[in-house]
């Protein structure tokens, strides 16, 4: 696999002090530059920008996958087996309330993960990964 470079991703987010304490306090990410319409955070090696954006009447959307229903949009992380068990028990100890509590999906077939997915203050989706074989990343 070759070296990853950082991605930046910037969500909106209706609550910005609420936002900025989940992602700095809960999640444990550094914080870094901001005003009071942004705040940046190193999330998980890469940039992370919440933008203070009104709330929206939208409606969630979500597709099934493997007998769950996955919301669409989504972000996260894939992250080490171990690293992944750790934060899913830290996240469960700080009280997250899942959309979909953290298994292994796929079990026993090409692509098997740990996944977990939870919102964030203001109705962001979040996913977070891992794969005992990181092979299996982009395994057909």
């Amino acid at each position: 696999m070759t070296k990853l470079s950082p991605f930046h991703l910037a969500i909106a987010v209706w609550n910005l002090e609420s936002c900025r304490t989940f992602y700095r306090e809960i999640l444990g990410c550094e914080e870094g530059r901001s005003s009071d319409q942004w705040v940046d955070f190193n999330f998980f090696g890469h940039q992370l920008v919440i933008h203070y954006k009104p709330k929206s009447g939208e409606d969630l959307h979500t597709n099934p996958v493997d007998g769950k229903s996955v919301p669409v949009p989504h972000f996260g992380v894939v992250l080490d087996w171990e690293i992944f068990q750790n934060f899913a028990r830290k996240l469960k100890n700080k009280g997250i309330e899942f959309i979909i509590e953290p298994y292994i999906r796929f079990e026993g077939l090409v692509g098997e993960q740990a996944t977990m997915f939870f919102y964030d203050p203001s109705g962001n989706a979040l996913e977070f990964k891992a794969f005992k074989d990181i092979n299996q990343l982009f395994a057909k």
